[in-house]
């Protein structure tokens, strides 16, 4: 469980794909052990291996399908979290790290001291995105300012997310990781229980 407050930006130092993709990450992070969940770009991965200046990670055939990491490269930034403590500050919203579809910057907008995102979702997101309800996308927290048209929605990026991630170089027709609200999730399926 995550929550969407992105800790730093790291770098693919190494990618290899055969079979899933193993990818060598570095990160500013101390005490990192084996075993560990960290987000990468919104998408939990499983610590492998420990090594000086970061940590490896694999990521399996299933998530190659449903996330953009099979397409990284090396020397790309990532978002990146480590795991919610039971007695961390929940700054964003529950996160779960699970990457629900990609998404595609539709245009980026600056409007005052924030940078406006319109990004295109699929059906899947849209229909469980609400209002001023959280979304996550590429792994951070962020507010809907406001659905534009079915399966587009808007988000607001203020000077301090745009500097501490990697949004803040979004343009348009980037894809990115989105993970839709949990709580709009078991909602829907509640109610296609109940029909």
């Amino acid at each position: 469980m995550f929550t969407g407050i992105v800790a730093a930006v790291g770098r693919l130092a190494a990618v290899s794909q055969n079979n899933g993709a193993a990818l060598r990450i570095t990160a500013p992070f101390r005490a990192v052990k084996k075993g560990e969940s960290i987000a990468v770009n919104g998408a939990c991965l499983t610590v492998e291996r420990v090594v000086k200046g970061g940590f490896t990670v694999q990521a399996v055939g299933t998530t190659l399908g449903r996330t953009l990491i099979g397409e990284w490269q090396k020397g790309q930034a990532v978002n990146l979290e480590r795991a919610l403590r039971a007695s961390d500050r929940l700054g964003g919203h529950f996160v779960q790290g699970h990457v629900d579809a990609v998404g595609t910057v539709d245009g980026v907008t600056a409007n005052g001291d924030a940078l406006v995102v319109d990004v295109r979702v699929p059906r899947e997101v849209a229909e469980t995105t609400v209002l001023h309800g959280s979304i996550t996308i590429d792994g951070v927290s962020l507010t809907v300012n406001a659905i534009l048209r079915p399966g587009v929605l808007q988000v607001s990026l203020v000077p301090f997310t745009r500097e501490h991630t990697t949004l803040g170089k979004l343009k348009q027709g980037d894809r990115v990781h989105v993970e839709a609200d949990v709580l709009g999730k078991y909602v829907r399926q509640l109610c296609r229980s109940a029909q």
